[in-house]
């Protein structure tokens, strides 16, 4: 296999970018498909922290990262990261960045419209207000404007009257401030050269890495539960975080997607309004959240936080595909005097195998809970499965047997490095030659 999809399998912040990092030692090119800014990606190389909104992870390692028109591009966000990286020793060209001509574009409007929105919701949702969703409103409104269109400045003004004309309409109804074309337009321009020398057709260079046989890896944001047709609606994102969203969101056909990861804490953590059937609170919903440094990349809220759903997670990787998974944080765990697992739900006293679609029907959720002894050592850095405490093994293979999905690989602490690989998600000859644990090995 040539290409992998990483997907977040929970609610999102689950070490994505890391993973990402990690498979880009071995790959070519690293993809964005969905998302905006609002999904903040961390890694830590050699002590220094790099926080990532839109730019691929692959960037940091040198390799070649293309935005896919199925993101939210905002393009102060995308120069002031640039700015950002540059400081840190990063410099991005058009050689190691390269923008689809139809992304969307995220404007000062629309993080305006996200916060109306938001106010005037009897119940938040708890968005980042960052503007995405607004921006997908717009693209699906056919008023939305693009890269593409940095390059037709004589246009440029035109589509964007069409898109503020709807957009001050809604907000004169309100009572509110409207929006000003002339001050939107030329920010526009004065950004505009400094984004159009990276616009590339994404599609056609993914075709060419494919018959070259590049390795690609698809680097989702967010995760399936906050897909906005297999999330907990109406509760998650603007966009389709699963696997399938990097065909469409890159424009690559599905057939050559190849592998899907899927990457899960051994714990849950969820950010923003919505059911979270195994959050726990008191001390072991704060350890687990100081210990993990649960707080947004972007904002800095703290995560909720709980103990692994594994009702929910194999319920995300038969939606999205998922072959193996990726474990992170297992020494957040170190300390612990148990471990509890969801194994399955109860609804109205009935037990239930799987996660509701109605809203009313998830909150009435009870976690039916399986303890696990904890372990006294220290896992964090240990890089050998065989190093690991029994206990610490032993959760590792419930949660393969649970989930029905083996897994591929477990990280122990922040660095890059500190990661168990028990296959490789590029499935090469010598990668299937390292050893694949599987729970009913280890149970004969």
């Amino acid at each position: 296999m040539t290409n992998v999809v990483v997907v977040g399998a929970q609610w999102g912040d689950e070490g994505k970018g890391r993973i990402v990092d990690w498979l880009a030692e071995k790959a070519d090119i690293v993809v964005r498909y969905n998302g905006g800014h609002n999904a903040g990606h961390t890694l830590v190389v050699n002590g220094q922290t790099y926080k990532l909104a839109l730019l691929p992870s692959g960037v940091v390692r040198g390799k070649l990262g293309l935005i896919g028109n199925g993101v939210a591009l905002d393009p102060e966000a995308l120069l002031a990261e640039i700015d950002r990286m540059a400081a840190m020793g990063i410099r991005i060209t058009p050689e190691l960045l390269q923008i689809a001509e139809t992304t969307t574009l995220v404007l000062p409007v629309h993080r305006a419209v996200d916060a109306a929105q938001e106010r005037l919701r009897a119940k938040p949702i708890g968005t980042t207000l960052r503007g995405i969703g607004p921006a997908y409103e717009d693209k699906v409104g056919r008023r939305g404007l693009r890269v593409c269109d940095l390059a037709e400045p004589e246009l440029l003004g035109l589509k964007l009257d069409v898109l503020l004309e709807h957009h001050n309409a809604w907000f004169r109804g309100l009572g509110l401030d409207t929006f000003s074309r002339d001050q939107m337009l030329g920010d526009l321009l004065v950004m505009a050269p400094r984004i159009l020398p990276f616009m590339r057709r994404v599609w056609e260079q993914l075709d060419n890495a494919y018959s070259s046989g590049k390795r690609t890896v698809f680097e989702g944001s967010q995760a399936v539960m906050l897909d906005v047709d297999w999330g907990s609606y109406p509760y998650v994102t603007s966009s389709t975080t699963i696997a399938a969203g990097a065909a469409s969101g890159a424009g690559i056909a599905p057939s050559r997607l190849g592998q899907v990861l899927g990457v899960s804490k051994v714990y849950a953590t969820r950010v923003g309004e919505g059911p979270f059937m195994s959050e726990v609170g008191g001390t072991s919903g704060d350890t687990l959240r100081q210990r993990g440094g649960e707080y947004g990349v972007n904002t800095g809220r703290p995560r909720r936080c709980g103990w692994l759903d594994t009702v929910q997670l194999r319920q995300g990787c038969k939606v999205s595909g998922i072959n193996s998974l990726a474990l992170t944080k297992l020494d957040v765990l170190d300390g612990f005097e148990s471990v509890y697992v969801c194994v399955g739900y109860e609804l109205d006293g009935k037990r239930i195998d799987y996660m509701p679609s109605t809203n009313a029907e998830q909150q009435r959720l009870q976690a039916i809970l399986k303890r696990f002894d904890g372990w006294d050592g220290a896992t964090r850095g240990i890089r050998s499965y065989d190093e690991l405490p029994g206990q610490a093994t032993a959760l590792i293979e419930a949660i393969q047997r649970e989930v029905g999905i083996p897994v591929s690989m477990v990280t122990t602490g922040p660095e890059r490095d500190d990661a168990i690989v028990l296959r490789c998600p590029f499935a090469d000859a010598d990668d299937m030659a390292i050893r694949l644990v599987h729970a009913s090995k280890r149970e004969d």
